[in-house]
Order: structure tokens, then sequence, then C-alpha cells
């Protein structure tokens, strides 16, 4: 071709499938939806676990404060209201965008200060934690209001 004058090229550039044209919040919200019901799920079974003294742990180690049996209590009811954030996320409004931020901002505090027990699982969740907050705060008034 020969050189086209700059509103060709323009109007050339914005004829991309309709695919890459949708907006991004829903599926940030689909992702953070299903990422908050799947550390939920998990942290409950690793709350059991920890509750019932499992030898998966680290042994004898040292916590910021109180011992594995707390941990596990602890680690058990974020794991409940993770889940329940999850359902309140994936029905729309405002409420279930901040319940899901504060359950996953409380998760990652809490994943921190079980580095002793299960170090790189608690990075992980921390890790997954940041992603779930940073697509609740984002795209998480674009979803549909109640």
């Amino acid at each position: 071709m020969t050189s086209l004058d700059p509103s060709m090229r323009v109007q050339e550039r914005s004829a991309r499938p309709a695919v890459y044209q949708g907006e991004s919040g829903p599926g940030w919200l689909l992702f953070a939806g299903i990422m908050v019901v799947i550390v939920g799920v998990l942290n409950v079974i690793y709350g059991i676990a920890a509750i019932g003294d499992s030898s998966f742990f680290v042994n004898d180690q040292k916590y910021i404060l109180s011992n594995l049996n707390t941990w596990g209590w602890v680690t058990l009811i974020f794991g409940v209201l993770q889940i329940i954030a999850a359902f309140s996320i994936w029905r729309g409004g405002q409420f279930g965008r901040w319940f899901g931020i504060v359950a996953a901002g409380l998760s990652s505090i809490a994943a921190l200060l079980s580095i002793p027990a299960y170090p790189f699982w608690s990075l992980a969740i921390f890790a997954v934690d940041v992603a779930i907050v940073y697509g609740l705060a984002v795209h998480g008034g674009e979803g549909r209001t109640a």
C-alpha cells in the first residue's frame, strides 16, 4: 500500500476485534470472587488441620502471637468469612465489594503473621489476597448495583 492519510490509520487501528474492546471490570470481579472462594475453602481446610495439630505444619516454631492452635481458629474463621464474601461479591453491589476487600485484607495480614507455620503457603495466600484487593478496589464499582 501507498501512504494513507492519518485519518485512515486511526480508523484502521480502531477496527480491532470486539473481544478486545470489552470492559475488564466484570472479568476482574469474577476472578476476585473465584479466588476468594478458593482461598476461603483452603483456609478452612488448613485451619482445621492446624486446630488438630497436624504434622503438616513446621514443628516447634515461635509465633508472633499465640500458638498453632490459635492460628488454626483464626484461619478457619477467615476462611468462612471469605466464602461468605465470595457470594456477596457475585451478588453485586457495594457491600460485596467492601466485604471482599476487608476479608482479603484481613486474610493477607493473617497470612503474613502465620509465616512460621507454613512459609510458602502464607506468601502465596498473601499474593492472591493482594490481587483480590486490586480487582475489587479498581473494578468493584463497575458491577451491577443492588
